[in-house]
Order: structure tokens, then sequence, then C-alpha cells
């Protein structure tokens, strides 16, 4: 008798789990529909749309050519202090290339592309 009440307590413990499971899947559903607010188009300009987005894209790219900028002057700060010359030309590489790429806007609008 005792091996048939551990497998009724066992059996019953997991159904519990498993409803207490079901129903907080429930209700976390139930709030995320109950707390969704429609999304409402302010303005019927397409265009503005897109030169916002391309203005979130530019400012993304000059986040990371900054980011690209830091490390290239980390790396020619460390190739001074090492005197290594390989690491030096590194450092300078990816201190323009970050250059390049944080004004890539400026320069595109510059030649006439944007």
């Amino acid at each position: 008798m005792k091996n048939t009440d551990k497998k009724d307590t066992t059996v019953r413990r997991r159904a519990g789990k498993a409803r207490r499971r079901y129903f907080s899947g429930v209700l976390a559903l139930a709030l995320a529909a109950a707390m969704s607010c429609p999304a409402l188009a302010a303005g019927s300009d397409p265009l503005a749309i897109v030169n916002n987005l391309s203005d979130f894209v530019f400012s993304c790219i000059k986040a990371i050519g900054v980011i690209v900028l830091g490390w290239g002057v980390v790396q020619v700060g460390m190739s001074v202090q090492s005197h290594d010359a390989s690491q030096r030309t590194q450092g300078f590489l990816c201190l323009f290339g970050g250059l390049l790429i944080a004004f890539a806007k400026e320069i595109l609008t510059l030649i006439g592309v944007v």
C-alpha cells in the first residue's frame, strides 16, 4: 500500500505543477492582451517616416564609428608605449576607419548622394 500512496502523491504534485504553469501562462497572455494599446499613425507623409528611419540608421552607424574611433585611439596609444610599428599602423587604420564611419552621413551629403 505504501508504494501506491507514493505514486498518488507524485502524480498529484506533478498535476498541480502543470496546472500552475498553465494558469500562469494564461494569466500572462491575458495581461499582455489587456495592457496592449493600438498604434495610431500620426500623419500621412510616408517620406517623413523614411527620413526618420534614415536618421535612426545613420545615428546607429555614427555610434559604431565613434566606438571604432575610440578603439583606434587606444591602439595608437598602446603602440606608442610599446614602440611597435605594425600595431601603430593598425591603430591609425582603425582611427581613420572610425572617422570615416562616424562621418559617413556628412561625407555622403557632401558628395551629393544623400
